[in-house]
């Protein structure tokens, strides 16, 4: 009887013949059994790591594509062509997230043409987030690096970023800092990526050139105990870089140029930023929370003092209502921030 581990990639991943997929890549050949029983086609397409072969090349590049047909080509051999000139052993796990359009028969086409590479088609659309969490669990690098499919990242100088690591044992990721912003709704998107990289530096207490950088490179190993923390969206590389931070892992930044995006964006700018400032919260939260909730804690109750002081001298020693709720409030909002403190410090799992 298949393991939990099994029953999760027989869920997620979609096994195919790749001679059934359609010009538009919508028929596809499922079957029920699970995934640890499948044999494919073509030894690429492949799903499933042995524990043996866990660490066992150098590099991993997950790449996650949903409706990449126009590009994904150019961006498969350029990665390519930029680890086959180094002297990385290397795969690519290319996840397809469930794309509507013709990625998916793109990538069956050219998968006998790259040996390195691994296809990994999701049944329904998880996220940018999931497949890069699925990618790196799978991964038999011990780096991984994360990038995207659509042309804006300057993906030829993986290899670069890999070398950083190796040079820098210290480090454990390092991060593409872009110089320039090319993406869209770019009059609102500048201010308030601004806003969201100083809120997270003054709650991680780093400074952070750039706190949601596509293209990154870290020690697979070190990554492993946060993988579970990512959300299924965009918000999953803030995820990784506050984890990372809050747990004293070292993280430098390399400059990078960052190109106009080929394609439709995927960005939903008000919901994908609520995303990015409540994902910053919740890694503090989460590893520190008396970051968080100490401050005003501290700030309300000082108000309310104060307004205790004036009401007692104006209305000869009886306090308002809006002081005592003043002055509970934040000793409440403290009380919290002490337990749960307690809680991260007692806990094991990281």
């Amino acid at each position: 009887m298949p393991g939990p581990r099994e029953q999760l990639r027989s869920r997620a991943f979609l096994p195919i013949d790749p001679g059934a997929a359609s010009s538009q890549g919508a028929f596809l050949a499922v079957t029920a059994r699970p995934m640890s029983s499948i044999v494919s086609h073509h030894p690429s397409l492949s799903v499933t790591v042995d524990e043996g072969q866990v660490d066992t090349l150098d590099v991993t590049v997950v790449l996650p594509c949903y409706n990449e047909q126009d590009h994904v080509r150019d961006e498969l051999e350029r990665i390519s062509k930029a680890l086959d000139s180094s002297e990385f052993s290397y795969e690519l796990i290319i996840i397809d997230d469930k794309s509507t359009d013709n990625t998916l028969a793109v990538l069956l086409e050219e998968l006998p043409n790259y040996p390195h590479m691994r296809l990994m088609p999701f049944r329904r659309n998880g996220g940018s987030g999931t497949a890069r969490r699925i990618g790196t669990v799978e991964a038999r690098g011990r780096i991984v690096v994360w990038t995207d499919a659509d042309m804006t990242y300057p993906n030829e100088r993986i290899p670069e970023f890999v070398q950083y690591l190796i040079d820098h044992p210290d480090v454990d990721q390092v991060v593409g800092a872009r110089t320039s912003e090319q993406g869209t709704h770019k009059l609102f998107r500048v201010p308030a990526k601004y806003v969201i990289r100083k809120l997270a530096e003054a709650l991680s207490s780093t400074k952070i050139p750039d706190l949601n950088s596509g293209l990154r490179a870290f020690r697979r190993e070190v990554s492993l105990p946060y993988l579970r923390l990512l959300p299924p969206g965009f918000s999953c590389v803030t995820t990784i870089t506050m984890s990372f931070l809050s747990n004293q892992h070292a993280i430098d930044y390399l400059p990078i140029d960052y190109a106009k995006r080929a394609g439709t964006s995927k960005f939903h700018f008000f919901k994908d930023a609520y995303r990015y400032i409540l994902q910053v919260l919740r890694m503090v939260m989460y590893f520190n929370p008396i970051k968080v909730l100490m401050p005003p804690a501290i700030w309300i109750f000082l108000i309310g003092f104060v307004k205790a002081i004036v009401d007692i001298v104006r209305y000869h020693f009886h306090l308002t209502t809006s002081a005592l709720l003043l002055l509970l409030t934040g000793l409440m909002i403290g009380s919290i921030a002490l337990l749960a403190d307690l809680i991260v410090r007692s806990r094991n799992d990281l």
